[in-house]
């Protein structure tokens, strides 16, 4: 499937791409978001009934919208899947959407060998390329726990500035924390 709205179905930088996400690929996405709910706005476990109906329902009629509410992509290395993502909350009126990221578990671990960041890093240009350049959107934001320290550099190095602190705005491991708004504007940026 490709979306109307963009001129290519396939966004690369080097081995990595993106491409619109794939219904092969939603059992894998289920999986990865149940064993990661600590980091996602999901209350409960998706079934694999759930997980149908909503692309069925939801995403599917993205794919022909010329100005979809989200655009969704399987993220890909060396042509294997190892996450999803992409801009949701798109408010075409005000040039804005939110950018959604999740890496198939086992690489989710935000840890100091450095492939997180690269990985991150790297999707975070390629959302960049589709917002700005394709699509003309001018801003890009993200929403993000307050326990994940490595995700936030990432973005700050990535040319998202802090904008705002949520205090005590999510319930974790039983605990409220913090949620940090970060964003970009088109005229900020820098990307590959």
């Amino acid at each position: 499937m490709k979306y109307i709205c963009l001129p290519r179905d396939r966004y690369e930088s080097g081995p990595l791409a993106v491409i619109p996400i794939r219904e092969a690929d939603m059992e894998l996405i289920r999986v990865w978001r149940n064993a990661q709910m600590r980091v996602l706005r999901q209350s409960r476990p998706l079934s694999p009934e759930d997980q149908k109906r909503y692309f069925r329902d939801v995403v599917m009629p993205t794919f022909e919208q010329p100005q979809p509410p989200m655009l969704l992509f399987t993220y890909l290395l060396d042509d294997h899947p190892i996450g999803y993502g992409g801009l949701v909350h798109i408010d075409w009126e005000n040039r804005r959407a939110e950018i959604s990221f999740l890496l198939e578990t086992a690489r989710s671990r935000e840890d100091a060998d450095g492939e997180y960041a690269r990985l991150f890093s790297c999707f975070l240009g390629l959302m960049k390329r589709i917002a700005f350049d394709e699509l003309g959107l001018n801003r890009l934001y993200t929403e993000t726990f307050d326990i994940r320290p490595l995700h936030v550099q990432v973005l700050e190095q990535n040319g998202f500035r802090p904008e705002g602190r949520m205090r005590q705005h999510v319930l974790v491991d039983g605990r409220f924390v913090d949620s940090l708004i970060h964003g970009c504007l088109s005229g900020e940026r820098d990307y590959a």
